[in-house]
């Protein structure tokens, strides 16, 4: 790619037009990890922290989050999206999120992925922080999408 689709010619912010862009199927994946301990781990699977179910609520939470995405991102458009799940699992070393995110519509659903895992994991982190501070947030990443005038995209 050359340019910028949010830079305008004078170096400026823009939201880009999509206005004449043919309505298509989108999806997107996007995928993170909250590494913790096995104490945190267990007490997180187990469903009974004192804050409630953390795989529920973090999946809630992305949920939310997807449908925000426009009112937290300034140069992202609002969109009418037409699924979003996000799931929370246990894995080694810490609690897996991912996040797939549908529509129909001139533009994509990445930003929405993202900021579904993003959001996700920061509610795994606010619901577990009383019994671990030091857990990390890491590896929140595109993993595919697909529709658009770009196609489909998958990461090695």
């Amino acid at each position: 790619m050359s340019r910028l689709t949010h830079i305008d010619a004078q170096g400026r912010a823009r939201m880009v037009d999509v206005s004449d862009k043919p309505a298509t199927a989108r999806e997107a994946v996007a995928m993170g990890f909250v590494r913790m301990s096995a104490q945190t781990l267990a007490l997180a699977a187990s469903g009974s922290g004192r804050k409630g179910d953390v795989r529920a609520v973090a999946e809630l939470a992305g949920v939310m989050a997807a449908k925000q995405t426009s009112n937290l991102i300034p140069l992202c458009h609002p969109l009418a999206l037409s699924k979003v799940v996000v799931e929370v699992e246990p894995a080694d070393g810490g609690m897996s999120v991912t996040a797939r995110v549908k529509t129909t519509g001139p533009t994509g659903v990445e930003m929405e992925a993202l900021t579904a895992v993003s959001v996700a994991c920061l509610t795994i982190y606010d619901m577990l922080k009383a019994a671990e501070k030091g857990m990390v947030i890491e590896a929140v990443r595109l993993i595919e999408k697909t529709g658009g005038k770009s196609g489909e995209w998958k990461a090695d």
